[in-house]
């Protein structure tokens, strides 16, 4: 008879605090979310998939919504994206941000009310505009000079559209390079210094473009207060320049999103009542110095409120040694997750569906692509006897894996389960050959 250790269930115990708040411990090795045995979902609908806490979603939009009462939280649906998402992110009050024509008719043609949707991008199309306009977009993102003529020809002289200017102000942050965008070395925004203030003095010259705020975004997996206080210190500064300058004041400040969470256990993440209490006390400090009425405040978290709410199953096809490496490759992979190839995210699988008292050894799980980069999970923890058939579980995964997931090697898009309050139901289907088929037109 195996004996556990007082430490090795509180392991586990942290283990689990990265799962969705509904996961519960099963016999012989299983964990149910949302009701919904993890075996069985893996039996059911097949492997690769995606399991997505319908509980959780709304608990973390409830979460924004507590914390920011009075602001605007906006959904970023870059980070995923689906009919039933659209749902529950309005039905629990929040709107949406988007950065393309696509997301932005998916969204209003699952019943999102476009006035509650502000889309960005770095290189709107016309397209995007068209949708845009057409469709009653509630504010645009000005990204770069040329948006604006484009946009008030679009728009027409008797038209009218709110906009937003995105400022970079100048502030490094973010856990990898490719994924901070609040310096001035990267695509995105305009210099506070300099072609920020240029823009908005071209909005106002444009009398069919409603100026209501600024904008900023510093990056991504971020999990310190310190870079949002600075950042809202500069664009507080800024706010009070136009005032000076222009003699309005704007009553918007949107701060973006960006804020981090934990991937794997012990990881640090980003506390929301911390962030909240800062950037309240650092608003009203900086517009009571600067004798400026305090602008509503605007958040976009997108990570923060779909990331943990998901689990992936992958079934092992294959446990190779290679050197002194031991390999566990999956039926899924860099196609359905690109992060850890993109730049280097780290993940926590766990065994499920069976007990193990092989212990551990170090391990990196591979996906299935001819990609010496697709690699989903190196140099983790996993039981000595893992072997083909197993089923492995990797939390933390509903924000930037299917988003971004792609065609590659004609594997197919894993499905999206949604679990909640005991029964499953499919979201998006599986991709499959005929989906391939159906747009290749040629001959």
């Amino acid at each position: 008879m195996t004996t556990v250790t007082v430490s090795e269930i509180a392991a586990d115990a942290q283990d689990l605090a990265i799962w969705p708040a509904s996961t519960r411990r099963l016999p012989h090795g299983g964990l149910a979310v949302g009701g919904v045995a993890l075996a069985e979902v893996a039996e059911r609908f097949g492997t690769p998939a995606y399991v997505l806490d319908e509980g959780e979603v709304r608990g973390r939009c409830q979460t924004y919504r507590d914390a920011f009462p009075d602001a605007e939280v906006l959904y970023a649906a870059k980070a995923f994206l689906s009919r039933a998402m659209v749902r529950w992110v309005r039905e629990e009050g929040l709107g949406l941000d988007v950065c393309s024509a696509g997301e932005l008719e998916f969204a209003v043609t699952a019943g999102f009310p476009p006035e509650r949707i502000v889309l960005h991008g770095n290189a709107k199309s016309p397209r995007d505009l068209e949708a845009a306009l057409r469709l009653g977009v509630g504010r645009i993102v000005i990204d770069s000079p040329s948006e604006i003529a484009r946009l008030a020809a679009a728009v027409g002289p008797g038209g009218h559209q709110k906009v937003l200017v995105r400022v970079v102000p100048g502030v490094a942050a973010g856990a990898h390079d490719k994924i901070r965008t609040g310096t001035d070395d990267q695509k995105f925004g305009l210099s506070r210094t300099g072609g920020a203030q240029h823009a908005i003095a071209r909005i106002l010259d444009q009398p069919q473009l409603e100026l209501t705020g600024l904008h900023c975004h510093l990056g991504s997996q971020i999990t310190d207060v310190r870079p949002y206080r600075v950042a809202l210190r500069r664009m507080v500064a800024l706010l009070a320049r136009v005032r000076d300058v222009h003699g309005i004041v704007l009553p918007e400040l949107d701060m973006g999103g960006g804020h981090g969470i934990a991937y794997r256990p012990g990881d640090p993440a980003l506390d929301l009542t911390t962030l909240a209490a800062h950037l309240r006390a650092e608003l009203a400090a900086g517009c009571a110095a600067a004798a400026l009425a305090v602008p509503r405040l605007t958040i976009e978290p997108g990570r923060a409120v779909v990331g943990p709410a998901a689990v992936a199953l992958y079934r092992v096809l294959a446990v190779k040694h290679t050197g002194e490496k031991l390999f566990v490759a999956v039926d899924g992979g860099m196609s359905d997750n690109p992060r850890p190839a993109l730049y280097g995210a780290a993940y926590a699988p766990r065994l499920i569906g069976r007990p193990s008292t092989a212990g551990s050894r170090t391990t990196t799980v591979v996906g299935r692509h001819c990609e010496a980069g697709d690699i989903l999970a190196a140099d983790v923890q996993l039981p000595r006897d893992v072997h083909p058939g197993d089923l492995l579980a990797v939390p933390v995964a509903g924000a930037y894996q299917l988003s971004m997931a792609s065609g590659y090697n004609m594997v197919g898009r894993p499905p999206v389960v949604a679990v909640h309050a005991g029964t499953a139901r499919i979201l998006i289907r599986r991709e499959t050959l005929d989906d391939f088929r159906s747009r290749d037109v040629g001959s």
